[in-house]
């Protein structure tokens, strides 16, 4: 089990002794949510809870329950409501938030989380993650990290894994095609599915591989040294003090005993 997903589970664990009262335990659900994401608490993020929003008519203020310039808006909820039924609260709360307004809006209850981006949909949530799966399904919620990666939501993980298998056998030609060696273009091909597959069991930090991957394709980032960096730290036993792999475990078995390199933009976008 990664740190990571141990701080989740202790989130998880300290939830169920909550009664799920709204303006009771709103605040400290929310501290204890930052806390598991790696910061100190809420207001060393640069969170403010009960953040004044002006109402659209001007003839009041509203408070939203937490607000993260630039990052989140979070409104909760008693445990068992609705949550479909405070859209419109939560979309008037983001709309009124000028300038600096978050990127992505949550709807909690205490047991469920709905995620909205409205600069991608309105009215229908882009994700919904359980309480309860939260340490298997935290990526949705990357926004929250202090280094901030691309969130993975549900449909983004569905559509990779049913292409995974055509993308791997891409991959694998288009070394081939560029002159890498067969027994070096197979080694690489199979450090890539192992990290996949090891995110989905826990043994990797789970979306790191995908958020490597993006960040080469996306920001320029160097696969030679991101995805190589990666294979090395597999293969050592000695764990990172701090970094990108500071997570990442001791794969023992000799696969990731040489690690291939792969410094070709148009290759990597087969993974």
């Amino acid at each position: 089990m990664t740190e990571i997903t141990e701080k989740i589970k202790e989130f998880v664990e300290y939830k169920n002794l909550l009664k799920g009262d709204e303006k009771g335990e709103s605040q400290v659900f929310c501290d204890r949510l930052f806390i598991a994401f790696g910061h100190n608490g809420y207001k060393e993020a640069g969170a403010t809870l009960e953040m004044r929003i002006k109402s659209k008519s001007n003839k009041g203020t509203s408070f939203a329950d937490l607000v993260w310039p630039g990052r989140v808006l979070i409104e909760m909820k008693k445990r068992g409501t609705k949550l479909r039924h405070h859209y419109q609260q939560a979309f008037d709360y983001w709309i009124a938030f000028v300038p600096n307004r978050p990127r992505y809006v949550v709807l909690c209850n205490f047991d469920e989380f709905w995620i909205y981006d409205f600069d991608k949909q309105i009215g229908t949530p882009i994700d919904k993650v359980s309480c309860s799966d939260l340490p298997k399904r935290y990526t949705a919620l990357n926004f929250l990290f202090p280094h901030n990666p691309d969130p993975l939501f549900e449909n983004d993980l569905v559509e990779v894994t049913r292409e995974a298998a055509d993308k791997v056998a891409q991959l694998y030609k288009k070394l081939l095609n560029k002159g890498v060696s067969r027994e070096e273009a197979q080694r690489f091909v199979l450090q890539c599915v192992i990290a996949m597959f090891a995110e989905d069991i826990d043994l990797l930090p789970r979306g790191l591989f995908y958020q490597i991957a993006h960040d080469c394709l996306h920001k320029g980032d160097s696969s030679y040294d991101l995805l190589g960096g990666l294979f090395n730290q597999m293969n050592n036993p000695k764990k990172a003090n701090g970094g990108r792999f500071k997570d990442v475990r001791y794969f023992n078995g000799g696969i990731f005993a040489k690690a291939e390199r792969v410094n070709d933009f148009e290759t990597l976008k087969c993974i």
